[in-house]
């Protein structure tokens, strides 16, 4: 099983040699500060200088002293961009050599990489591409709770293209109550950009149908587009818009780090995300993207038989156990240590450590799709997890934006 470290092997890349300051209150003298190779200060903020390689040892001593870091921020060295200098050395930082600059500029996450190639708005709702209806198969076993639906259209007629964390627009026939044709929603693409056939000629969703009782009159209220595919038949048309979203994409590097937090349907860009990775046929066509990294899918559902895509998963797990990890929140089924349901959030605070030490490895990407409202219990276990380091969560959320990938509902 694949063992993560913090700072593994960081020396000797190129993100090994950044600098990074660590803002410290709260160091105390004792023994332990007596040993240190600076003045330690009764009050107010230490500066320290810390290479990337060192970064989780520093935490940790820090922590030990009796410290709290405040804020992490890129250093320069001399007026020289991080990571041009040489310096290997944890040294401090007077604060009167430090620029004052403000708690935002302190957190500024690193600006985003352009992504070059990337499709976007080729249909738009004006003009939506009218693909055909291939296949529209059920995903929730017997006993499970709702209908959650594959379903698979043919691009052979057009030009749209896309890539894997991007969404799709669908536009339901029929109008609205005020004769209006009906909006178009949004839908995460379920499959690479080969499509499930590695043709280049189909993209394929993952929909439930959306069902819910009236507040005022308790009658069943059904979704609108949702129930139109869930009960679109093959062979029908289907108004297409997009592709649309630049927040979800892979990383380019095959030797990424993939954290993956799913509910329900937000399994759909993962699905794409693991065919990439792992699919034998996707591995011949993807020349240039030969996965050698690791991926861990934490994904929460209300039953066993609400696993969707289970057959497909569980074999990737058991064909690459070295590089992709499988971990379930069946809420329904399993129960969390105070004895209630297990819902992903509790999954996530079990495994918090672990994640964070995976999240302050520059190779690692965390994405996460799904229900919003499991937002909140994984920012209360990353906090306590980084407490234990002496370091804010929030602030150090904000200075990993660029890895840090949220679609929430």
């Amino acid at each position: 099983m694949y063992n993560p470290s913090a700072a593994g092997g960081a020396a000797n890349t190129a993100y090994g040699s950044r600098l990074f300051v660590y803002e410290v209150e709260g160091l105390r003298q004792n023994e332990e500060t007596d040993k240190t190779d600076y003045p330690i200060r009764r009050s107010g903020s230490v500066f320290v200088t810390v290479p990337y390689s060192r970064m989780n040892q520093e935490m940790q001593r820090i922590t030990r002293m009796g410290g709290k870091i405040v804020s992490i921020r890129p250093a320069t060295i001399n007026g020289v961009a991080n990571g041009n200098s040489s310096s290997g050395m944890v040294s401090q930082t007077s604060a009167e050599e430090s620029k004052p600059v403000t708690q935002a500029e302190e957190i500024q996450a690193k600006p985003k990489k352009e992504k070059k190639d990337v499709p976007v708005n080729t249909y738009r709702p004006n003009a939506p591409f009218v693909g055909k209806c291939l296949s529209n198969e059920e995903l929730v076993g017997e006993g499970g709770i709702g209908t959650v639906r594959h379903l698979t259209f043919d691009l052979s007629e057009g030009d749209l293209r896309y890539l894997e964390g991007q969404s799709i627009g669908i536009i339901p026939e029929g109008a609205d109550k005020n004769g209006k044709p009906h909006k178009l929603r949004l839908y995460s693409i379920a499959s690479t950009r080969h499509g499930d056939n590695l043709d280049d000629k189909t993209v394929s969703l993952c929909v439930r149908q959306l069902e819910y009782k009236h507040p005022e009159t308790g009658e069943t209220v059904y979704g609108v587009c949702s129930t139109y595919l869930c009960h679109l038949e093959p062979g029908a048309d289907v108004k297409i818009t997009g592709p649309v979203g630049k927040e979800m994409l892979l990383p380019d590097d095959p030797e990424a780090k993939v954290i993956m937090l799913a509910t329900g349907t937000g399994i759909a860009p993962f699905r794409a995300y693991l065919w990439r990775m792992f699919e034998e046929g996707e591995k011949k066509l993807n020349t240039d993207y030969q996965f050698k990294g690791f991926a861990w899918l934490i994904f929460g559902i209300p039953t066993t038989p609400n696993i969707l895509y289970k057959e497909e998963l569980e074999a990737l797990q058991e064909k690459y156990p070295d590089h992709f990890r499988l971990t379930y929140a069946i809420s329904r089924e399993q129960k969390n240590p105070e004895g209630g349901r297990m819902y992903i959030q509790h999954r996530v605070a079990e495994h918090a450590d672990e994640l964070w030490k995976f999240v302050q490895d520059e190779k690692t990407h965390t994405y996460i799709c799904g229900l919003k409202g499991m937002e909140g219990g994984i920012d209360e276990a990353m906090t306590a997890a980084a407490a234990k380091d002496g370091v804010d969560w929030k602030a150090y959320q904000k200075s990993i934006k660029e890895r840090w990938h949220v679609e929430t509902y």
